[in-house]
C-alpha cells in the first residue's frame, strides 16, 4: 500500500476539526507541527527522539548532539504552569523556550538540577528535538549548561558573577541614558511613565518573574529611544542574565520592598526626565545601577 505523503498529511491535519474550545486551559498542549518528522530524519533525529548519523555537506558522517539520555532515567519533577497554557506563539521552538523562561524566573526550575530534553519535552507535550533548541538557546544566555549524557543543568548566580553583571551593565547603559537625557525632547520621555508605573505594580505583586518582565521592558523603553538594535540586544542579554535563574517565584515581605523601591527609582526617573532636571537624572541612575543587579 502506498504510504501518504508529507502532502496528504498536512490536509488531513487542516481539515481536522478543532476541539481546543472544548479543552480547560491546563489540557493544552503544544500542537504537532506537518513535517516535523520529515525534519527531524533530514536533521539526524529518530522518531523516538534519539539520534543518529548524519552527514553534513562537505564534511563526513558526525553523530548528531544529544546532550542526554532517557535510559534507566530517574524521573526529575517537571516545571507547572498553574493551569496557564502552553502555547502562546506559532512557533513551537519559541512556544517552549518562553515557557522554560518563565519556569526558571519562577523558580520552578531548581538551580543545580539537571533536567532532560526528553523528559521536559514530555512534559510539553513535544518532542525532544524543540525543547533541546531551546535549552540550547538559554545556555547561550547563560541561564542552563549542558552535561553530556544526561541534559542541561541549571547554574547558579554567585555573589561575584551577579556583582560582575551589575556593573557591566552600568558601564553600558548609564552614558546612554544620560545622552539620550540631554538630547531626547520631555514628551518623549513621558511616553514612558506607563511603563515605570507596570514595574511598581508589579513589584506590589511580590513575583520576581513578573517584576523581571516589567523590569525588562521599561528598560528596553529607555534605550530604545537611542535607536541601536545591538546595544538593545546585549543589554537584553545582560538583563536576563541577571534575571535567570531566581531560584524562587514569590519573595518575601523584604524583597517586596527591594522591587518596589527600584520600581519607585524608575518613576522618579521619568519625573526628572520630563522636568528637564538632568542633575536629578543623574542621581537617579547612578544610584539605580549602583544597587541593583
Amino acid at each position: 500500500m502506498e504510504q501518504a505523503g508529507p502532502r496528504s498529511r498536512q490536509a488531513t491535519a487542516e481539515s481536522a476539526p478543532d476541539a481546543a474550545a472544548t479543552r480547560p486551559a491546563s489540557a493544552y498542549r503544544v500542537p504537532a507541527q506537518p513535517g516535523v518528522a520529515d525534519v527531524d530524519r533530514e536533521r539526524g533525529i529518530a522518531a523516538d527522539g534519539t539520534a543518529t548519523a548524519v552527514r553534513g555537506d562537505t564534511g563526513p558522517v558526525i553523530d548528531a548532539a544529544r546532550g542526554e539520555h532517557t535510559h534507566s532515567e530517574t524521573p526529575i519533577p517537571l516545571p507547572r504552569t498553574q493551569g496557564r497554557p502552553v502555547v502562546q506563539r506559532s512557533s513551537v521552538r519559541g512556544q517552549i523556550l518562553d515557557a522554560l523562561r518563565a519556569a526558571l524566573a519562577g523558580g520552578e526550575l531548581t538551580p543545580g538540577e539537571v533536567y532532560s530534553a526528553p523528559a521536559l519535552g514530555e512534559r510539553f507535550g513535544v518532542s525532544a528535538t524543540p525543547v533541546r533548541e531551546a535549552m540550547q538557546q538559554l545556555a547561550i544566555e547563560g541561564a542552563v549548561e549542558v552535561v553530556p549524557n544526561r541534559g542541561f543543568r541549571v547554574v547558579r548566580r554567585g555573589a561575584r558573577e551577579l556583582a560582575e553583571l551589575a556593573e557591566v551593565r552600568a558601564l553600558l547603559q548609564v552614558p546612554v541614558i544620560m545622552r539620550l537625557a540631554r538630547t531626547v525632547p520631555a514628551d518623549r520621555w513621558g511616553d514612558l511613565r506607563p511603563l515605570a508605573d507596570e514595574t511598581a505594580r508589579a513589584a506590589s505583586s511580590g513575583c520576581r518573574a513578573t517584576y523581571g518582565e516589567a523590569d525588562r521592558a521599561f528598560h528596553r523603553g529607555v534605550l530604545g529611544l537611542a535607536g541601536n538594535e545591538q546595544l538593545m540586544q546585549i543589554a537584553d542579554d545582560l538583563h536576563r542574565r541577571t534575571q535567570l535563574p531566581l531560584g524562587g517565584g514569590q519573595v518575601g515581605s523584604g524583597g517586596r520592598v527591594e522591587l518596589m523601591a527600584d520600581a519607585a527609582e524608575h518613576i522618579a526617573l521619568v519625573d526628572a526626565l520630563v522636568a528637564e532636571d538632568l542633575e536629578a537624572a543623574c542621581c537617579l541612575v547612578e544610584k539605580h545601577f549602583g544597587t541593583v543587579g
